[in-house]
């Protein structure tokens, strides 16, 4: 079973919703790979909802940068979405955070595309 939710609000978007521990592993495989089917079209955008995360380590937030780096490769963009507390904090003190595109919520980061 997935750990991630897939959607596709429209033909370019898609968004990737994590489950609540982020820790790298199989599911590293398996989001490298919802990663390069989502950025198949033209003008992709790749939003992950990140609500639901209570938990990142080292290996998740190395899944988070492994995307960017696919979604770059392919002319897309990456937008994190609804970021826990917890996670910004990481993402700050890793200085991630200047390198994510990031919207308040779900709602925002598929309106401001």
């Amino acid at each position: 079973m997935s750990t991630f939710q897939i959607s596709n609000p429209s033909a370019e978007t898609t968004v990737i919703a994590f489950g609540d521990e982020v820790l790298g592993g199989a599911e590293a495989l398996e989001l490298t790979s919802l990663v390069r089917e989502a950025c198949a079209g033209e003008g992709a955008v790749v939003v992950f909802d990140l609500e639901r995360v209570r938990v990142m380590n080292s290996s998740g937030l190395g899944m988070l940068v492994g995307a960017l780096a696919t979604v770059r490769k392919h002319d897309a963009r990456l937008i994190l979405a609804a970021i826990p507390e917890k996670v910004q904090s990481l993402l700050s003190m890793t200085q991630l955070a200047q390198v994510f595109e990031s919207r308040a919520t779900l709602a925002e980061a598929l309106q401001r595309q």
